[in-house]
């Protein structure tokens, strides 16, 4: 009897080696690194100048946009964290956004909340040096989709388009425009 508790005891503490064993194997070897997807962020850090058009559509009036956008790493080096400050037809705008990869779903996202209301998420991909963002949301209680192509120019410059489709419509451009990055 005695050694058939010691058997049983042995084999609880051999159980609990094993497992703790395959835990470790498991673990992660210390914090969390970001990947190349997160490096192909670091085009957009800095301060850059923007500047642009927007054309006369169902979606809103034609007129003229400026901004300073400050894009900096959020610690760990995961997402981009930007502030952006000026003027959209006339009105004084400041925004906050945060691009990021997600890793579960293969994509970057893109965040956007703003002094005029709005909220904006959108999942993108990069081919060479053009930057795609697609999003779908509620325009006066219509889904529209939305496509933000960026080209980078340079490593100091890019020039991009903004356009939108209601429901069974053709994509048509709405904005235009062109960034720098601010020496």
């Amino acid at each position: 009897m005695h050694s058939r508790k010691i058997a049983v005891a042995a084999l609880g503490v051999a159980l609990v080696l094993v497992f703790f064993v395959s835990a470790l194997a498991q673990a992660p070897s210390g914090p969390p690194k970001p990947g190349p997807e997160h490096e192909r962020l670091a085009y957009f850090t800095g301060k850059w100048a923007v500047e642009g058009d927007s054309k006369a559509s169902a979606y809103g009036p034609a007129g003229k946009f400026t901004f300073t956008q400050n894009c900096d790493w959020f610690e760990g080096k995961f997402a981009l964290v930007c502030h952006t400050n000026g003027t959209f037809m006339g009105m004084n705008v400041k925004g906050i956004n945060v691009m990021s990869w997600d890793l579960n779903e293969k994509t970057y996202t893109y965040f956007e909340t703003n002094t005029m209301g709005e909220n904006v998420f959108a999942r993108g991909a990069v081919q060479g040096d053009t930057w795609t963002w697609t999003n779908e949301g509620k325009m006066n209680g219509k889904t529209v989709r939305g496509r933000y192509v960026l080209k980078q120019d340079s490593a100091d410059s890019a020039t991009f388009k903004f356009e939108m489709a209601g429901e069974g419509e053709q994509m048509q451009t709405i904005m235009t425009g062109k960034q720098s990055r601010a020496k």
